[in-house]
């Protein structure tokens, strides 16, 4: 099913406030508001996920609104990113990175989540709902890579040579340390957010951090079917005017098992349209407070 909302004006939603140094290197439990408190009667839990040289802080915007609508919200920062950066290392990969997502949602004791994920973060929600399937209610690709045969990590080798693409191996001649990503080597902002945001640009200079490359190097393995069965749902960003969301980073999403769900927004449009995106997660879990009324007035 696909539903499109473009009736956004282009400069809704810009007007964010620029951030003082002291916020910008804020601890992760304050950049997780939502730790101490539990979802208002029928309120949903999510964990939203941050993508490739982004932090939890990604999503503090959103978050904040949902938290208002009676949610809880959990904005984890994986290992060797954001305010975690210190943590890195040529091992942090994504294995750790579905395991940090793991370990919130285990210890956190959080059931029936709504699961999001950003941008290659797509490769660890899919690794996470895997190993916790009882736990996850609905899985949901922010503009985000959508893993499936043939393309189970994000930069897949030639299966003939097993050498990875001529463009992976370019960019690893620029790699800080040998195992670390700069956004700025390779992309210019557009690829996050057009020209129209200079407040969100300017906050996105400060606190873009170098992302462990062996992130999207490593092989998903699954064992229990990744995202199948979990309500998929997709978020596109049609609004990116850089290197737009491909059929690569969509696949199957298009699909008749898929909520598909076209923004006019950026690929960066949690920061640009917080609002925009806290109301259209907010709305799936209003579909699915309306599906358990109905189950339990049967």
């Amino acid at each position: 099913m696909t539903l499109t909302r473009r009736t956004l004006l282009r400069n809704s939603g810009t007007a964010l406030a620029s951030l003082s140094a002291a916020a910008s290197v804020a601890s992760t439990a304050e950049q997780t508001p939502s730790h101490a408190n539990k979802p208002a009667q029928g309120g949903a839990t999510y964990v939203l996920v941050h993508g490739t040289w982004h932090g939890g802080w990604v999503w503090r915007d959103v978050a904040d609104r949902l938290i208002a609508k009676g949610h809880q919200v959990f904005t984890p920062t994986c290992t060797g990113c954001g305010e975690r950066l210190h943590l890195t290392g040529p091992e942090v990969g994504l294995e750790t990175h579905i395991t940090d997502i793991v370990n919130v949602i285990e210890y956190e004791e959080l059931n029936n989540v709504i699961l999001v994920g950003h941008s290659f973060s797509g490769l660890t929600i899919t690794g996470v709902a895997d190993r916790l399937r009882e736990r996850i209610e609905r899985i949901v690709f922010f503009d985000a890579l959508v893993p499936r045969p043939g393309r189970m990590s994000g930069v897949p080798k030639d299966p003939a040579t097993g050498d990875y693409p001529a463009w992976w191996r370019a960019r690893q001649q620029h790699f800080i340390e040998g195992y670390q990503m700069d956004l700025w080597q390779d992309y210019p902002m557009d690829m996050l957010v057009p020209p129209d945001y200079p407040d969100v640009a300017a906050k996105l200079r400060r606190l873009i951090t170098p992302h462990p490359a062996k992130q999207w190097t490593d092989t998903l393995v699954l064992a229990n079917s990744g995202w199948a069965g979990l309500q998929p749902t997709y978020f596109h960003c049609v609004g990116q005017t850089y290197r737009k969301s491909s059929d690569l980073m969509v696949g199957p999403a298009r699909g008749p098992d898929w909520r598909f769900i076209e923004l006019d927004i950026p690929r960066d449009g949690m920061l640009t349209h917080p609002d925009l995106v806290a109301d259209e997660l907010a709305r799936l879990s209003s579909d699915h407070s309306a599906a358990l009324q109905a189950l339990h007035s049967t």
